[in-house]
């Protein structure tokens, strides 16, 4: 059967590019620039999917590889249900995982990875579309490590909050009702049972409908009367419709007192409360007010 390395020097070669997307819901997709469907290892890798790919640019330091896929929204893509403008609109593929491979199509078993990395911003014009590669050294460029701050640093229900946001009393699941054009704001006619704000900080996360799986993150929880409005920070896409099932899950503004208050989780607090502040820069000593026993800083002196 030989390598690919082989037949690359034969001088005559039948090479194509093939390429993985795996995204964050769990669907992989397969798409291929050459002229037939291949079938790699189980995954059909389309060739009607209307996708090609740009020049990948590679480096041995640490730059960023990075490429670029360029695709047309066509009927055909469209109707083969491979690539559709509603996954696109709805962030179904931001930030998805994306291989590259040089194969030979005569035998596929003959491949080499090329790039691996994730899809970074997605732009559109027109019917057609455009969506940047960044190489796995893309990580490299985050910052890391544990921050030194008041508020709490870990994400409500992690491993290191250790609170199980799946309490009764600490979500709630409900039907959409109205919503605006962007489907940024919901209101719901009877919605009681959880203070005013609950959900301020809280997520959304889609759990039925065309818009299954996607989540958005609440930005103000009111309640009115015995209804509500939930806005959230950002629209969610994919066509979220009346009758839609939501799911509503607490939020927490990292302070100490809401840690302690409304989830009684103290023990798990990840902040540093007891930080000075940015006044206790401008502490000085004032005068007649050091008699030499215990002192502490105070913002413009000493106490």
């Amino acid at each position: 059967m030989g390598t690919l390395l082989e037949h690359l020097a034969s001088g005559a070669t039948t090479t194509c590019r093939a390429w993985t997307v795996l995204r964050r819901d769990g669907g992989l997709l397969g798409f291929t620039d050459h002229d037939q469907d291949l079938l790699i290892e189980g995954v059909v890798y389309k060739a009607s999917s209307g996708l090609t790919a740009r020049t990948l640019q590679q480096g041995t330091g640490l730059a960023v590889d990075n490429s670029e896929a360029l695709g047309a929204l066509s009927e055909i893509a469209l109707s083969d249900e491979v690539l559709s403008e509603a996954d696109l609109a709805a962030g179904r593929y931001d930030a998805a995982e994306v291989r590259i491979f040089l194969v030979n199509w005569a035998e596929t078993a003959q491949r080499a990875e090329l790039f691996r990395g994730n899809v970074g911003e997605v732009s559109r014009s027109g019917l057609s579309f455009r969506a940047e590669l960044r190489g796995l050294t893309e990580a490299l460029n985050q910052p890391v490590g544990r921050a030194y701050s008041r508020d709490c640093s870990a994400v409500l229900g992690d491993a290191r909050c250790k609170f199980d946001t799946t309490q009764p009393g600490y979500f709630v699941e409900r039907p959409v009702e109205g919503f605006d054009e962007e489907r940024r704001l919901f209101r719901f006619a009877a919605f009681s049972g959880f203070a005013d704000r609950w959900f301020d900080y809280g997520r959304v996360e889609v759990l039925s409908g065309s818009a299954l799986g996607l989540i958005g993150l609440v930005k103000l929880d009111q309640a009115l009367g015995s209804g509500r409005e939930i806005e959230l920070w950002h629209g969610l896409r994919g066509g979220v419709q009346a009758g839609d099932l939501l799911r509503f899950t607490a939020g927490c503004d990292k302070r100490l007192a809401t840690c302690r208050a409304k989830f009684a989780n103290l023990a798990n607090f990840r902040g540093f409360p007891h930080i000075p502040g940015e006044d206790w820069l401008t502490a000085s000593p004032r005068p007649g007010q050091n008699t030499g026993g215990a002192v502490g800083f105070r913002a413009g002196g000493l106490a």
